[in-house]
Order: structure tokens, then sequence, then C-alpha cells
């Protein structure tokens, strides 16, 4: 029989609720196992019969006959008729098993490479799937036309059968890639055709194609300062060098593209609304940047992560659009415009680089599913998707007028508002002498959200404050929030 400390170590499994979701004998054939693993049950060490451990331990016989015949399949005992059941002696060929329990060594900090530093370097995983005001970029999920969106779907696999279920064109499905084409043509004054767009799970993994098939580690890029932190990171886990430039009212000012000593192979640009600092980038820069590009066989990465959300007249066209040279990226997503769980974002490529994209997104992830992409593509066709958008245009606008004046009611002593012409967040610059740091923790303790600027600065040369989201946020959850946060800011002062 067992000895008493390992009967109980068995009770143990038996009795920890961690392991309820299995059965009883799977969680005594792991008892076992890990008795075994651990060299507390020793090469040729007999195991009590089934019959009398069943007893013990309050079980069927049955279940303790399942436990064995699994390990037995493992390799881990040997089960002889007349002889009973013993710790295998394929055990004690392993150079780990000893004839003492193996101690629990210190777990030593991970050694990750470079690129994984970089990838991980400020940013942790965030503590809820649920956004809490004012989590910014969070587009409102509860007002999507579902009922619509199921019914479409229904039609997909109704027409489509089980080809929906097999592997789709890396590319993207072509009846998404010609809807895509068609509305940033129209809206956003685009240069595209079904055979440049690449479909893609995200903006995040555009921009990651684009750091690692166009530029070699230790190349440069110019980013804006302030920059989206994706942005940021991908070009960093590449191995790439971000050269930060400064804005302005107008956005980025390109002219350092020109004068720094510095050369670079892409620049890249958040055009129609700078993230965080929500500038549009004028006529001019935009010119410039595609003269800079065509001179110096560079590339432009634009991120149009949200134009559809403009509040003051319509957004000026992309950069793509302008550029007859064909050395912009323009990326686009839908994770903004419809909801984050469609994972759904979009290339358009320029000609010469839609084999070799196409070719690098398969060694990421193969493709995207077939069916969102086509219901997908159903939702654009049937004029849903443009009203949808002005739909939400509408409220969110609304939204942030009525987060405007809760800030101005009731946090003007601690910070200034900076109001957006578009997006779906506003900055707000510290006045009151705090540390961001401490108001963002501080407030993420009160179970309110923000997001710091200090971390989307490359340089120093900035004032401390936050972002705040207003699009995911009615306007009774916003008032009890902002309330919540003034208390937070008088206790800080106090």
């Amino acid at each position: 029989m067992f000895k008493h400390a390992q009967l109980e170590s068995v009770k143990t499994w038996l009795s920890d609720p961690a392991y309820d979701a299995l059965p009883l004998h799977a969680r005594i054939q792991r008892a076992i196992r890990q008795l075994i693993l651990d060299g507390v049950l020793t090469a040729g060490k007999p195991l009590p019969a089934s019959r009398g451990l069943a007893v013990s331990l309050g079980v069927s016989r049955d279940t303790v006959e399942s436990a064995y015949g699994q390990l037995h399949a493992e390799g881990f005992i040997e089960r002889r008729v007349g002889s009973g059941s013993i710790v295998s002696a394929r055990v004690g060929r392993s150079p780990r098993r000893g004839t003492r329990p193996v101690s629990r060594m210190p777990q030593m900090p991970v050694q990750l490479s470079r690129r994984g530093a970089a990838m991980v370097r400020g940013d942790g995983v965030g503590e809820s799937l649920m956004p809490r005001p004012f989590a910014p970029g969070v587009p409102e999920t509860r007002n999507f036309p579902l009922a619509l969106w199921e019914r479409l779907q229904r039609q997909v696999l109704k027409e489509y059968g089980t080809k929906a279920l097999a592997h789709g064109h890396p590319q993207g499905v072509e009846s998404l890639r010609r809807a895509i084409a068609d509305y940033v043509n129209l809206e956003r004054g685009a240069r595209a055709t079904p055979e440049r767009v690449l479909v893609l799970t995200s903006s995040q993994q555009a921009m990651t194609l684009c750091a690692t098939v166009l530029l070699d580690s230790g190349d440069r890029v110019f980013i804006e300062d302030p920059v989206y932190l994706g942005a940021r990171k991908a070009f960093s886990a590449a191995g790439l060098e971000c050269i930060p430039v400064p804005l302005d009212a107008d956005g980025m000012r390109i002219e350092h593209l020109y004068d720094t000593t510095l050369s670079a192979k892409a620049v890249f640009l958040t055009p129609s609304h700078q993230f965080p600092t929500g500038a549009t980038l004028a006529l001019d820069r935009r010119l410039a940047a595609i003269e800079w590009a065509r001179r110096h066989h560079a590339w432009i990465i634009e991120d149009d992560y949200d134009s559809e959300f403009h509040y003051a007249g319509k957004p000026t066209a992309c950069v793509q659009g302008l550029d007859e040279h064909d050395r912009t990226i323009y990326i686009g997503t839908f994770t903004k415009s419809l909801f984050p769980g469609l994972r759904i974002g979009y290339m358009i490529l320029p000609p010469q680089l839609v084999v070799p994209m196409t070719v690098a997104r398969t060694l990421l992830d193969g493709h995207s599913a077939s069916i969102p992409q086509l219901t997908l593509a159903r939702f654009i066709d049937g004029g849903h998707f443009g009203a949808h958008v002005r739909a939400m245009r509408s409220v969110y606008a609304a939204r942030r007028d009525v987060l405007a004046r809760l800030v101005r009611n009731h946090l003007s002593d601690f910070v200034e508002a900076r109001v957006p012409v578009g997006g779906l967040q506003m900055p707000c610059i510290l006045t009151c002498g705090l540390p961001e740091k401490e108001v963002i923790e501080s407030a993420r303790l009160a179970g309110v959200d923000l997001l710091g600027l200090t971390a989307l600065h490359a340089s120093s040369n900035h004032r401390a404050g936050f972002l705040m989201g207003f699009a995911a946020y009615t306007a009774d959850e916003m008032k009890a929030a902002v309330e919540d946060l003034a208390i937070v800011f008088r206790s800080l002062k106090s």
C-alpha cells in the first residue's frame, strides 16, 4: 500500500477545486504520475492493488483501473498478471529521476530575445476584456445591428455551405477585396483595385509586415512624436531605429525628413487623425512627404485607423490617393468602425508589393477566416456599413460633447481638455502639477482607465496628461466616471 503521505497526496488531487473539471480517474492518474515524476515512487516500486486503493480513496474499482490503464499506456507503470502494477523501469533511466523528491528550484527570470524584449517592454496584458471608462479607441458595440449581421451570415452559410469552412485565399476573398476597394476609392479618395487589397487580421499585423518585409534590422524609420504605441513596438521589435519627428497643429513637420542628417527608409503617418493629438496633416505636407518618398525610394506607411469618425465636415483625402509614384502603403481596419471581435484589417498595396506581402502573410497565420469576410462583404455591398458609420458618427459626436462638458464642469481645476474634431478619444493635459503616473494608477484603482501621454512620446519635450475614450460609453456612464475621477484628483491634491 501507499504510505500515508502518498495516499494523502492523491486525496488532495481528488478534493482540490482546481481539478473539478477532470474526471475522478484522471485526477488519480495525474496524482500518481506526479509522485513518479517527483521521484517519490521509484522504478520497481509496487502500486497498491486497485481494489484496496479504491477503498482507501472512496471510489469505485473501475475508476482506479482506468487511472492505472492510462498510466500503463503512457509508460509510467508496468502491469503483470499475478504481480500487480509497479513503477516502470523506464522511469529509472530518466536523468531527472532520483530516490528523493525533486526539489523545487526558484523560477529564474526568462531570457527573451532582443526582439521579444522590445515587444513586451512597458506594456502589460489588460486585466479585463470589457472596457471601462475611459479606455481609448474602443467603439460602441451595444448599438451594432447584430440581427442584420446574423441574417447575412446565414445567407453566406446557405450559399457557400462547407466551402466556407475550407482554407481561404491568403490575400482575402475576392468579394471583400472588391468591396474594400470600392469603399476607400469613394470615401477616402484612394487609388485602389481589388488586386491591390490584402486582407489581414488587424492593422497591427499590417505594421508588422511592413517592418519585416520592407526594412532590415538597423534601418531607420521616421515616426510621429507622439505616436501610436503599437506602431513603435512593431518597428522596434523588428530591430528598426525609430527617429521621432515633432508635430504642430498641421501634423508632422515634414521638413525634418529633408533637413535631418539621418536618412530613413520609411515614414509612419496617421494623417487623417494623428494619434494621439488629433491633428490633420496639411495638404502641402502630404505632398511633401510623397515627394520625399519618391526622391529617396522610401516608403510611406499610412495608418488610417478611424477616419470614418470626423465631426466637422468630410475628412481630407488619404495620402495613398495622392501618391502617383506607388510609394504609399495604406492601412485600414474595421476594428473601430464596426467591432473589435471582427478581427479584419487590410492594406492597399503598391502593385509591386502585393505578391511579397501576401507570401509573407502566409508565414504569419495563413489566411483570415472566410465566413466573417464573406459576411462583411455583404454588409458593405448592401449599404449597411455606410449607414452604421453615419449613425455612430452622430452618436460619437454627441458623446464627445458630453465628455467635454463633464470635464469642464468637474475637472477644470486639474486638466485642460483638447476637444478633437474627430476620432474616439480626447486628450487632456494635466495643469495641477500632479505626476501623470500617480494620477493614472489612482484612477485605475477607482475603476477609471486612462492612457497616459508620456508613453506615446519618444522625446521628453511634452506635457503630461492622458487620453479619455468616449465612443463606447453612455452619458450616464461617463458622468459617473468623471465624478469618480474628480474625487481621485481631490484626494491626491489634499
